[in-house]
């Protein structure tokens, strides 16, 4: 399959396993999941191609559980699912990307998880980063998680290694040199 072809499928696949998985006819079962035949016949496409874009989605945004009859976005739903992750303490400093026009209410509100059931979190600033490039050019921002976490906030921490929490309060964010 070519990289327009794998992106393609990328996108429907997030678009139905976080968003929308009702105009598939599809329902997600407690934890997200979805049967891998149901999705399969619903996209019109193959294991093997479902196979190849799981494998090769640079930010491992899908994961088949351990009998591999079923598969679930990692994070970033906006329909109401409990992906079932522990709490996990996080690393003394965790990152968000974001763009520069939208600091303001960033620092007045904080990070709010918006149309999505967490705000995402990365553990290095380069991911952040790529993940504020997204919308234009990006500015880091650096979370206090250590702080955090002592004050009671919890996190978790999904398949793919993105960090997960309800909302950063602003006393918990500086901008990164």
């Amino acid at each position: 399959m070519n990289d327009k072809e794998l992106i393609r499928i990328s996108k429907r696949l997030a678009r139905h396993l976080r968003h929308d998985p009702g105009a598939l006819g599809l329902t997600l079962a407690p934890g997200g999941w979805v049967p891998v035949d149901q999705l399969v016949r619903a996209l019109s496409i193959t294991r093997a191609q479902l196979d190849e874009v799981v494998e090769k989605n640079n930010k491992r945004r899908f994961a088949y559980d351990e009998t591999g009859t079923r598969i679930r976005a990692s994070q970033g739903h906006s329909v109401p699912v409990d992906l079932g992750l522990p709490d996990a303490t996080p690393p003394a400093v965790l990152y968000h990307g974001t763009v520069a026009a939208s600091l303001d209410a960033i620092f007045h509100e904080g990070l709010r998880p918006m149309n999505r059931h967490a705000v995402h979190l990365s553990a290095t600033a380069e991911t952040a980063r790529t993940v504020g490039a997204r919308r234009g050019k990006p500015v880091i921002l650096r979370v206090d998680a250590a702080a955090m976490a002592t004050d009671g906030h919890t996190f978790q921490v999904s398949a793919n290694g993105v960090w997960l929490t309800a909302s950063v309060p602003p006393p918990y964010l500086s901008p990164t040199p």
